[in-house]
């Protein structure tokens, strides 16, 4: 669906910087741009909507949206941005906001009551709270039915409950409206949850390109240890079961008991630690 072919040169902290990227993207794709800062993650999301200028080419659906004679402008890229500042209208209620986007009351009323919003739709963003603004910028920005959805770290800014909460409502609309979503995260726990594909950029070029799992995936040889961590996935694998559990910034899999299987839940805040070259969870 998305064939990208982009060269552009940037200037950061550490001097010039080549970004070269070459990708194709399915429709429906769930995509997690990964990587340090300065690696060239949002400015990719900005050369998609049209926002800055690359050259090389960009083809949505067989149709170009960038080549070395023209540039598609922003308004007509059939794209939602959410960014991590909200960039809310003050002065318009929540459903004014929407409408303000796409004059379509059914489906903003249909967002508003996915989101759990229906209640807050006459408010002002001034009276909203971080997560509240967060979800009426991603209904915003769905209100144009989009074929691309950009995400540059909409979540970071969130507390940990908040940003679980928002996460699993943007697999929930991402599930329904198939619209081809990119975001930008370094949080490993929240690509795991979201995303079918992670892709890993360094110095402006991809380095790594594949799943969750076997992109972020970090298994050593045993030595004791205990670290606390997020239960985010258990897995039966034949007849043993896989737990996946957030560390920090890694994601570790560990071999666990089908008594330990049945009393642990998703989510859970887990220990991991090793005795005689064991692991155990708990």
């Amino acid at each position: 669906m998305i064939d990208i072919h982009i060269k552009k040169e940037l200037y950061g902290a550490n001097g010039t910087m080549n970004l070269d990227v070459n990708l194709h993207i399915k429709e429906g794709e769930f995509i997690a741009l990964s990587g340090k800062s300065g690696s060239g993650k949002t400015t990719l999301l900005r050369i998609l909507a049209g926002l800055e200028d690359a050259k090389g080419t960009i083809q949505v659906d067989n149709k170009l949206w960038l080549n070395n004679k023209k540039t598609i402008p922003v308004q007509k890229r059939e794209i939602g941005f959410v960014f991590q500042d909200y960039a809310l209208f003050e002065n318009m209620t929540v459903e004014k906001n929407l409408l303000f986007v796409n004059n379509d009351k059914k489906l903003a009323q249909h967002l508003l009551e996915l989101t759990e919003l229906d209640s807050l739709k006459n408010r002002y963003p001034n009276r909203l709270s971080g997560g509240q603004k967060q979800r009426v910028s991603i209904c915003r920005a769905l209100m144009k039915k989009p074929k691309i959805l950009l995400l540059d770290e909409p979540l970071s800014a969130l507390d940990p409950t908040m940003r679980t909460k928002l996460q699993n409502e943007l697999l929930s609309l991402h599930k329904e409206f198939h619209t081809t979503t990119i975001m930008v995260s370094h949080d490993p726990s929240e690509i795991y949850r979201l995303a079918n594909r992670v892709i890993v950029l360094q110095n402006g070029e991809v380095i790594n390109d594949g799943s969750p799992k076997d992109v972020l995936l970090k298994t050593q040889g045993s030595q004791k240890f205990s670290f606390e961590g997020e239960l985010l996935d258990i897995k039966k694998i034949d007849v043993i079961y896989v737990a996946i559990v957030a560390i920090g910034q890694q994601l570790v899999e560990v071999v666990v008991s089908s008594a330990e299987a049945k009393n642990l839940q998703l989510g859970d805040k887990v220990n991991l630690s090793t005795k005689a070259f064991t692991p155990l969870i708990s």
